[in-house]
């Protein structure tokens, strides 16, 4: 069963933007955390942003004040808002959730590529 759909990559120009939306069933949506990964070719999986259920956010020191997550309640989506990107940022990118911090993240789903390029 598809939990968590990812979409909005593509390909940018260093400095441009690009808004990742992540899709979730409504269960999904109620857990608490939830969050924005990426991995980019032979690196591990990284954390981006978090963000709980009651809007608090946390973002890789890499990332911040350039990126930002959000979450709409209502259209059961979570977003990540992603301006002056950098060729590092090039990865697939991935969203998530758990009930709580510390517990395991659900099955992953296909990511969507971001390429930037220089």
């Amino acid at each position: 069963q598809v939990q968590l759909v990812e979409s909005g990559g593509g390909l940018v120009q260093a400095g441009g933007s690009l808004r990742l939306s992540c899709g979730a069933s409504e269960r999904t949506f109620r857990l608490n955390e939830m969050g924005w990964f990426r991995q980019a070719p032979g690196k591990q999986r990284e954390l981006v942003a978090l963000i709980g259920s009651g809007g608090s956010t946390n973002y890789a020191d890499s990332v911040k004040a350039r990126f930002t997550i959000s979450r709409d309640n209502d259209e059961k989506t979570m977003y990540l808002q992603m301006n002056s990107l950098k060729p590092e940022d090039t990865a697939v990118y991935y969203c998530n959730a758990r009930p709580s911090p510390g517990v395991a993240w659900l099955a992953w789903g296909r990511g969507t590529q971001v390429t930037v390029s220089s």
